[in-house]
């Protein structure tokens, strides 16, 4: 069995679930359960609302089988990609840059990038109007406060997966919950329900509504979609495992267990979402019902409690929280998978949320809000048109026998596998050549229009596609060696080891002064000139800067020259000096005015709310210095 050196995915959490730890069966089971819970959520965010409302709505339970195929579809794709993290260590973005070109990966990338725009953008909409049904916060108002969900991530992530774990499986317990008593409230027709799992595409109501065929795709779009399958390979591998193959197949077991739990709950929350609407607005008459806040509106008149919008309204939220944290955690997955580029996840995430929110303001703005449920299923279609460059990449890796060993897939999950893929490939030939075909009758003499653009763009698509589906098979032995984000290992001379002569020291009159001094004389022993620094930073001092003669530059003046004499005393050759003003930009200034070969800083393990208070001095200052920077944490 093969493995590349690769970067950990999702670095901040890899391994960080000790799993060697538990002893009885059940306490495995439970350890290993959590990232399928994190998958799930994609699975009932609130495109799937918009989706199952109008699948309802046009088609009664017609199209729950839809439901159900999609269910299975997710639960085999998602087990593969979970094998594929446990068993080769890497996402499936990081196997497809060892599988495929660094320019058909570029293109991968921008596809996934698609897709998780379009998912987080119909998570941004749900709780805009979650917010604007439980509140009346207008809807633009609630866009933009979306963007505290990507600070929430932030703070929640700090603490661990597992307590993220935890806070997704109470949000997705609550949603479950809500629609139970929804269901109740409802009473469904059992007979039509279970008559509903027969396939078939039945014809709209209304010929202004819209095809069984586009409801049906987006319903799988909705359900299966692409950035999970590159999530799940990489939260599988949040847990720390013995690298045995005894221990493996373990994991994959646990995980198959955990995602088919995970999965059928989604299962079970879409289905009532499409039953609430079929036992509703399709029993009633109400055919079009797509848009999220008429089904709201009439869910208390129809149902007669006003405990039915309340629940739908708090579920959607929920719905909608739960499924951005997944959506921000993939694009990072996908970013480092694809490019080799890591970037601060404050700003992955940032990025994400803004691509969703400007379509979304302005289709508020520019269009209106009655057209937010349009772009709610157009987005759920997206999804799925992405599906096929992430999910037949994902099947050749699972079953290269050279790269998984043992682990490699059987004959029948192979034939279930692709099968799955081809009739995802084959619907979405069948709805792009349809629209594209209605697109140019409709536009006359200006058919030439989509010749140029659209024609071209569609020939491109399918010739990558194309490639993903044969490159593995005809270069079956061949293998692209990708370095990690941080590079490989360089040759290293050690007769040129570094001479510190002019070491800077920074002094901040706490704890760490002393072992930050200590520390500092270390590297340069007596031979070494030392400049001690430390920064005033006043109100006075930040205006006048030099210039300013208050107490606080006195007496910090004072205590500096303290530990100028001590270090005289013991033989240091040392001088201070005072800055002024912001020390992020005061210390580099002195720093490089000393000519200095080192700077020894103390840490103080700031995190979060500290940092924001007091600041993060050391990442700023070491972005501003060209010399080596010694930082010292308190033991």
């Amino acid at each position: 069995m093969k493995r590349f050196k690769s970067s950990p995915s999702l670095g901040e959490i890899n391994s960080s679930v000790n799993i060697s730890a538990k002893n009885s069966k059940w306490k495995k089971f439970f350890a290993f359960m959590g990232p399928a819970y994190l998958v799930s959520v994609g699975y009932m965010d609130p495109g799937n609302w918009a989706t199952d409302i109008a699948g309802g709505s046009g088609f009664g339970y017609k199209l729950i089988w839809v439901l159900l195929l999609s269910n299975i579809m997710a639960l085999v794709l998602q087990s593969l990609s979970a094998r594929l993290g446990l068993v080769r260590g890497l996402d499936l973005a990081q196997a497809s840059r060892q599988a495929y070109t660094p320019v058909v990966n570029f293109l991968l990338w921008i596809l996934a990038e698609i897709a998780i725009v379009a998912c987080d953008l119909a998570e941004v909409l749900g709780m805009a109007l979650g917010l604007q049904l439980l509140c009346g916060l207008p809807l633009p108002i609630g866009v933009c406060l979306t963007v505290l969900d990507t600070f929430f991530l932030l703070f929640l992530i700090n603490y661990g997966i597992r307590k993220m774990e935890a806070y997704i499986i109470s949000l997705v317990v609550l949603i479950g919950l809500s629609f139970l008593v929804e269901m109740i409230f409802a009473r469904p027709d059992m007979g039509e329900l279970v008559k509903g799992f027969i396939p078939g595409f039945p014809e709209s109501k209304t010929l202004a509504g819209p095809t069984a065929l586009y409801i049906a795709i987006g319903i799988i779009g909705a359900t299966v979609m692409p950035h999970n399958l590159y999530l799940h390979s990489s939260l599988v591998q949040s847990r720390k495992i013995e690298r045995t193959e005894k221990e493996i197949k373990k994991a994959i077991k646990y995980n198959i267990a955990d995602s088919a739990i995970a999965l059928n709950l989604a299962f079970f929350v879409n289905c009532a979402i499409l039953v609430l609407a079929a036992s509703t607005f399709y029993k009633n008459g109400m055919f079009e019902v797509s848009d999220i806040r008429e089904a709201h509106k009439f869910l208390q008149p129809m149902l007669g409690t006003n405990w039915a919008p309340v629940l739908f309204a708090i579920a959607l939220i929920c719905a909608g929280q739960s499924s951005t944290i997944t959506g921000t955690l993939a694009g990072q997955v996908v970013m480092e998978g694809y490019l080799n580029l890591r970037i601060q996840p404050w700003i992955r995430r940032m990025l994400t949320r803004m691509l969703a929110i400007i379509p979304a303001l302005l289709t508020i703005l520019l269009l209106g809000e009655a057209s937010l449920m349009k772009l709610l299923v157009l987005s759920q279609v997206i999804l799925s048109l992405q599906l096929g460059f992430a999910v037949i990449p994902l099947i050749h890796f699972v079953s290269d026998k050279k790269k998984m060993g043992t682990f490699v897939i059987g004959i029948w999950t192979k034939i279930t596998a692709w099968s799955f893929a081809t009739i995802i490939l084959l619907l979405n030939a069948r709805l792009i050549g349809l629209t594209v075909m209605e697109w140019i009758e409709n536009a006359g003499q200006d058919a030439w229009i989509y010749y140029i653009t659209v024609v071209p763009v569609i020939t491109g698509g399918a010739i990558l596609l194309l490639y993903v589906i044969l490159r593995p098979v005809v270069m079956k032995n061949k293998s692209i060696l990708q370095k990690t984000p941080h590079g490989g290992a360089l040759k290293v001379n050690f007769a040129d080891a570094p001479s510190y002569k002019r070491i800077a020291i920074t002094i901040d009159f706490s704890s760490m002064d002393a072992e930050t001094i200590s520390s500092a004389t270390k590297q340069g022993g007596k031979d070494a000139e030392y400049l001690l620094i430390h920064i005033v930073e006043s109100a006075g001092a930040l205006v006048m800067n030099e210039e300013i003669r208050d107490y606080e530059s006195a007496s910090d003046f004072a205590e500096l020259s303290k530990y100028e004499q001590m270090m005289h005393k013991a033989g240091y050759n040392t001088r201070a000096v005072l800055g002024y003003g912001n020390p992020k930009k005061q210390i580099p200034i002195l720093v490089n005015e000393y000519n200095a070969d080192l700077l020894v800083m103390g840490a103080h393990g700031h995190h979060i709310l500290k940092d924001i208070l007091f600041g993060t001095t050391v990442d700023g200052v070491r972005h501003r210095i060209h010399i080596p920077l010694l930082i010292i944490r308190k033991k």
